[in-house]
């Protein structure tokens, strides 16, 4: 298990999300990957995209205008 980032900041819905998706498919099941973006919408989608294909969401932190997005990639 190793842990990964992505910066999705000044990316608009629904790029945050596709960068997440083609990220996480360069991990392996039990990778995390911090997603730090500041599109607040991503808050919603990139939880309910992992909840969709299988993978979990450890938590969030929001900082300023920036947000980052836990994930742990599952099987």
């Amino acid at each position: 298990m190793s842990q990964h980032e992505l910066d999705a900041r000044r990316m608009l819905c629904p790029m945050p999300v596709i960068k997440t998706q083609n990220k996480v498919k360069e991990l392996v099941v039990g990778d995390i990957l911090n997603v730090i973006c500041t599109d607040p919408g991503a808050l919603s989608d990139i939880p309910a995209w992992a909840r969709i294909n299988g993978h979990t969401i450890l938590g969030h932190q929001s900082n300023d205008d920036e947000l980052t997005i836990t994930v742990q990639v599952g099987g």
